[in-house]
């Protein structure tokens, strides 16, 4: 079996042992469903998940959404973000690493360092305090935002021809994308800042693709069954991104392919930074509330 048939058998075992899990738990808690309406919650998966697929990152954009509707409480939306998208980034995987070729020790690496630092944070965040999960989350959003301004603006180092990482390259790779795995279970996207990491270390941006959707789709399973066992997440809203998520992958693969997205791009980043503006607000106000009334007169 080739490198890249391993990978493939490896995504697609992951993916099935991560749906029975969800569904036997959708299944157990199928009366415990919030009220909110499917079609905002499936149109969100499937425009999150067709501009994900053509690069924009789903995890920000998601986080708007819900922030904006307050369909989801922010206390559950990392666990939410990691169930829902999981089986859409694994359809995202396939494809771009059956047809775009990376060196085999370096995309295989970079997906385990990933997925180890997803595991490991997974555990941590599914049992956070909304108002830690408020500014993680805020954190992570600029993040993303300025990781996204600097691609549009190209400050980013010039594009490289290696498909494949060695040496100090390869390490620097490792520990960063083991980082942002990390991050991911708090709700930050590994999209953009992997596509940093891809310039910044000289690598061809096509390279990025099958990098990033193979470390998220191999990560997301497994640190997806934490916040599965822990109940943190929106199991409706999980099921909604997960439906309609899928046919926003393959249409945005196989039909649209590309598109013009620099005006979208901005208009991301614009939601993004704003969102990011309410979570921090959202810490003040909890602060203030909490705080007794002989405390705010000293």
């Amino acid at each position: 079996m080739n490198t890249k048939s391993f990978l493939l058998v490896l995504l697609s075992v992951s993916a099935l042992i991560f749906a029975v899990y969800f569904l036997r738990d959708a299944y157990n808690r199928r009366k415990t469903f919030s009220k909110a309406s499917w079609v905002p919650l499936a149109g969100i998966g499937f425009i999150t998940n067709f501009f994900d697929t053509l690069g924009i990152g789903s995890f920000a954009p998601t986080t708007a959404f819900y922030k904006f509707t307050k369909l989801v409480h922010d206390r559950v939306i990392p666990g939410t973000l990691n169930v829902g998208h999981c089986l859409p980034v694994v359809a995202q995987a396939l494809i771009f690493i059956a047809v775009v070729e990376v060196a085999p020790v370096t995309l295989i690496s970079m997906m385990f360092a990933a997925t180890l630092g997803a595991v490991l944070g997974a555990g941590v965040v599914a049992k956070m305090p909304v108002n830690k999960i408020r500014l993680g989350l805020g954190g992570a959003l600029l993040i993303v935002a300025f990781a996204m301004l600097a691609g549009i603006l190209k400050l980013f180092p010039n594009e490289g021809n290696s498909f494949g990482l060695t040496g100090w390259k390869l390490i620097v790779a490792l520990v960063v994308i083991f980082i942002f795995g990390a991050l991911q279970t708090i709700g930050i996207g590994l999209y953009a800042p992997c596509m940093a990491l891809v310039y910044a270390l000289g690598m061809n941006q096509r390279a990025a693709y099958p990098i990033m959707m193979g470390a998220c789709a191999l990560l997301m399973p497994w640190c997806s069954l934490k916040f599965i066992k822990e109940a943190a997440y929106d199991l409706k809203a999980a099921v909604g991104l997960t439906s309609l998520g899928i046919v926003g992958v393959l249409i945005a693969a196989y039909i649209v392919k590309s598109l013009p997205l620099t005006i979208l791009k901005w208009v991301v980043v614009v939601v993004i930074l704003y969102t990011s503006i309410m979570m921090f607000r959202s810490v003040k106000k909890k602060e203030a509330s909490a705080t007794p009334p002989e405390a705010a007169k000293i």
